[in-house]
């Protein structure tokens, strides 16, 4: 066999195939050509490998996916440069959540999806202007645009989904009727919706039960008043019924949308994270978020297996976007994007959306990631 890279000795943590143990990786032409079972110390290098990588003591997943960024830098006051966020941090995918809209998509191609190496998609915000404009961007309903994105997601496969978010500060006296119009874009379309949830009106439980199989409510686990879990800290009905209807719950972290509290009481309940998403950009950059590994960390440090967060943050958002046979796994044929991490045994503390700190053991960080095939080194 011949390979343009190898990747050996590395415990492999794919939850798309189920595979958590030593594995060497095989890539040629951008793709994964194999996944082979090794011995550790005793991995045969396939016939005119041109380049190997020795992943002793690292962990070897699929490439990251971070589901809920923003990385449109010039037209929007909160977006960062994609690889800064992405493939520098070990994340070889980014998901623009709703920076731009219709009207805007072509910017967005220019300064986030054109200049980088790291793969950007979108969720197209429902308001054609997106973000572009402000944070009211659901405030006024003649500017939300229904054909228009209809029409330019047949045209662009970057766009996998469409946004709206449902906070009272963005939809001012519109209540739920931004939600109602995205919806029925989403199912025009065929793509799943993704919600942002935060302070109301309109409250949780109307815009739950709105949401099909599919769907994403991102900012699930905030600790504001009128989330996921009532005063006693009992899951409310309606997100009940929500998890038992298919809709997924995305982490979403952000400068004020995730939770510890919120969080271990729903892990108490039995509720995990769907995806783990960081909802990145210039105020939380520098704190509480960073990058998606080291809110990766802060799963670690809530007991949540490694197994179970690098799920969450690859073979899951893959699905989300329809693109599982693509990203977010090792499998034969898929795209070749490789995140190499290590976890490092030093204490850490953590810190939430709400200034709580917890004290971790342990944390993990990308330490090189290969893109389609390419190998990278991480900041």
């Amino acid at each position: 066999m011949s390979a343009d890279l190898l990747i050996r000795n590395g415990w492999v943590i794919d939850p798309s195939q189920k595979l958590n143990g030593l594995y060497d990786i095989v890539i040629s032409d951008g793709r994964i050509l194999d996944v082979e079972r090794a011995d550790e110390g005793q991995a045969t290098e396939p016939i005119g490998a041109r380049e190997t990588i020795d992943a002793a003591g690292c962990f070897v997943t699929p490439g990251l996916i971070d589901l809920h960024a923003h990385v449109m830098p010039e037209s929007t006051q909160l977006g960062v440069r994609a690889d800064s966020v992405g493939i520098e941090q070990g994340v070889t995918t980014l998901v623009d959540a709703g920076s731009a809209g219709a009207w805007t998509f072509d910017a967005f191609l220019k300064e986030a999806v054109e200049p980088s190496v790291t793969r950007v998609l979108a969720f197209l915000n429902i308001s054609g202007d997106g973000l572009c404009k402000g944070g009211a961007e659901l405030s006024d309903m003649s500017r939300l645009a229904v054909k228009d994105a209809v029409t330019l997601i047949s045209e662009q496969p970057s766009i996998r989904g469409i946004k709206a978010r449902m906070s009272a500060s963005v939809v001012k006296a519109n209540g739920l009727a931004p939600l109602v119009v995205a919806k029925q874009a989403a199912r025009e379309a065929g793509v799943p919706l993704m919600v942002h949830i935060g302070n109301a009106p309109p409250a949780l439980s109307d815009v739950l039960g709105l949401l099909d199989k599919g769907d994403v409510v991102t900012h699930a686990f905030h600790g504001k008043k009128g989330g996921i879990l009532d005063e006693q800290g009992q899951l409310i009905p309606e997100a009940e019924s929500a998890l038992a209807r298919g809709v997924l719950f995305d982490v979403g972290h952000g400068e004020a949308s995730f939770s510890f509290r919120t969080m271990q009481q729903a892990k108490a309940l039995g509720i995990a994270p769907y995806s783990i998403s960081t909802d990145v950009h210039v105020r939380n950059l520098n704190g509480p978020v960073h990058s998606l590994t080291h809110t990766m960390s802060k799963f670690l440090a809530l007991g949540y297996t490694l197994y179970d967060i690098v799920a969450a943050c690859t073979a899951a958002p893959a699905k989300v976007l329809g693109l599982e046979r693509e990203i977010g796994t090792l499998a034969p044929g898929a795209h070749a994007d490789v995140t190499i991490l290590k976890k490092e045994q030093v204490p850490a503390a953590l810190t939430d959306s709400e200034q709580e700190t917890i004290f971790a053991k342990e944390t993990v960080f990308a330490q090189q990631v290969i893109s389609s095939g390419k190998v990278l080194t991480c900041t």
